[in-house]
């Protein structure tokens, strides 16, 4: 399944939630992911939205997701807005480009201590890493009248597999009655909040699916009105909402972004577990957002650089073979050689079809229905075979399938690769928040002046001969590690913050929190208790790592450093291709 979360926001900070059939599985802003399988880096759970920045418009792309254990049919979105938007489909696979490119990568390159002698490296050789994630180093639809106090529909619209409908009224109640009456649900105990945005003059988007649509059929939605404000909204979602729920804020623009109203975080490097790949790392940048100062309304930065990043991912985003011209009036027995040339799908025997992007299925199923008996591979596999079973009704001439692989397919890869190709610069923000901390819509904005933030974070480990190691940070400082692990708890050391910043529109942060100074004193603290460094008496004249057999030594050079961060990559990347079975 292709489903994850998300949101969407107004120019006078919307906000928005999910009510779902069975309030108590109801888990987040749009549902919850369970656990990605196998090891990987960072995990990537959550709620995810894109920006994308431009003056005077705001473009989001949100991650509608539908949690599998409930019914589809009862699902419901709904967001207050300053003005109706326009409505198009979405595209997963950008979500996809842009989780797998930019993920925070965590691992360690290996060195050893020659042994034999009492001669050390002098050293760690450490490779290039980023910092820790931080500042230093398509719709239709008419409008009705709708004057508020009267009909409280304004629009009502279709976007892919979704209804919309845009209301207004004076009051929350002839609004609530007309969703109820509709089969939209309304969200108890939210009359209050959704009445605050009214009396600002906002307009009500609710989205539900389209009868006869399920999981499968689910993809982003893309909205885009006038503005100059980026919202996230928050203040609704404490509503649907779980403890600690990951929020992630892609933003596409000429230049780096940063939160506007929330803080920005810089996490202490050694609440990292760097030798366990930062299997704690959302339990760290939990705690650092909630610091003093940050107060739960703050954003780390996992990746700020070029969006040619995500170019190895972008395979199945969009594709110009793609082509829906040939399947009007194409006869349903030649619909899946059609899908195979153009790249949508691989189907050539009973036991084998794979769909290449995540809405191909649920389209096939639509206008070109599996058969009672018998699998979809089988299926649509051997279409000439079952020719007396195919739905003539539902396929007709065609041109219905081929309208669909347009809206739903063809023309939101278009504008997504077109997204990428046109904007230069990628931000990926994350933070965990709860829904006690909900009480305001972070907003953000381009700053000209920040650095670059790299994903990939590698430490090096050198190995010494008596069965300790001294692990270097990709930022330089050097961490004794007892007995060569696992990552120490550092007595004393409290600070889950290394800073706490704001970001103005132009400038460096300024730090409201500098926690580098008591770290760097821990860390030497730490060290000499351990005697670290060695003194020039037990050290002897410095030497080299030797990469022959004598004693136990070995040397990691640059080649061993790559194979090891290719590790830590392919790790996630395998998680998530996993996650998309």
């Amino acid at each position: 399944m292709w489903k994850r979360a998300s949101w969407f926001a107004a120019a006078a900070c919307a906000a928005f939630t999910l009510a779902q059939s069975r309030p108590a599985e109801a888990c987040g802003v749009n549902g919850c992911d369970g656990g990605v399988p196998g090891p990987m880096p960072v995990n990537q759970d959550g709620e995810n939205v894109l920006f994308v920045l431009n003056p005077g418009e705001v473009e989001v792309h949100i991650q509608i997701s539908i949690d599998p254990d409930t019914n589809a049919q009862k699902f419901a979105w709904l967001v207050p807005i300053a003005q109706i938007p326009e409505f198009e489909v979405g595209s997963q696979p950008l979500f996809d480009a842009l989780l797998q490119a930019s993920v925070p990568q965590y691992g360690l390159s290996q060195s050893f201590e020659q042994c034999g002698d009492d001669s050390i490296s002098g050293g760690l050789t450490s490779p290039n890493g980023g910092t820790d994630g931080g500042f230093d180093s398509g719709s239709t639809g008419e409008a009705t009248s709708g004057a508020p106090g009267e009909d409280p529909v304004l629009l009502k619209t279709t976007a892919g597999a979704f209804e919309i409908v845009v209301l207004q009224d004076k009051t929350v109640a002839p609004i609530k009655q007309w969703l109820i009456d509709n089969d939209f649900l309304w969200i108890d105990g939210a009359d209050d909040t959704f009445q605050q945005y009214l009396d600002e003059g906002q307009v009500i988007v609710a989205l539900k699916l389209a009868g006869g649509a399920d999981e499968g059929d689910v993809h982003p939605i893309v909205l885009r009105y006038p503005s100059d404000e980026n919202c996230f909204p928050l203040r609704l979602t404490r509503f649907s909402s779980v403890q600690d729920m990951d929020i992630r804020v892609f933003l596409l623009a000429s230049g780096r972004a940063a939160p506007t109203n929330y803080r920005h975080v810089l996490v202490n490097p050694l609440k990292i577990d760097w030798f366990g790949f930062a299997s704690n790392y959302k339990d760290v940048i939990g705690k650092a957002v909630d610091e003093l100062e940050a107060d739960g309304l703050a954003f780390v930065t996992e990746y700020a650089g070029a969006t040619s990043i995500t170019a190895p991912f972008t395979f199945n985003v969009y594709n110009p073979n793609w082509n829906e011209a040939p399947f009007v009036g194409l006869p349903p027995e030649q619909v899946i050689n059609y899908l195979n040339d153009q790249g949508l799908t691989n189907c050539f025997d009973s036991s084998f079809c794979f769909y290449n992007h995540p809405l191909i299925e649920g389209l096939l199923g639509e206008y070109l229905p599996v058969p009672d008996g018998l699998t979809p591979e089988e299926f649509y596999s051997n279409l000439g075979v079952y020719s007396q079973q195919i739905d003539a009704m539902k396929w007709g001439d065609g041109s219905a399938f081929s309208a669909a692989l347009v809206d739903r397919v063809i023309a939101p890869g278009l504008h997504a690769q077109d997204l990428l190709d046109t904007y230069p610069y990628l931000t990926r923000m994350y933070t965990v928040i709860s829904p006690n901390e909900m009480i305001a819509d972070p907003t953000f904005h381009i700053n000209p002046d920040l650095d670059d933030v790299d994903n990939v974070r590698i430490a090096g480990n050198y190995n010494l001969c008596d069965g300790n190691s001294v692990v270097t940070l990709p930022d330089g400082r050097e961490i004794f590690v007892p007995d060569g692990g696992p990552w120490p708890d550092f007595i004393g050391e409290m600070w889950w913050a290394e800073e706490i910043s704001q970001v103005a529109l132009k400038g460096k942060p300024m730090h409201l929190v500098n926690n580098t100074a008591a770290i760097n004193t821990k860390i030497e603290e730490w060290n000499k208790s351990h005697g670290w460094p060695r003194s020039d008496a037990a050290t002897g004249t410095a030497g080299s790592t030797g990469d022959d057999d004598a004693g136990c030594g070995c040397t990691s050079d640059q080649p061993q450093n790559g194979a090891a961060l290719l590790g830590v990559a392919g790790l996630g990347l395998l998680a998530l291709r996993r996650r998309r079975r």
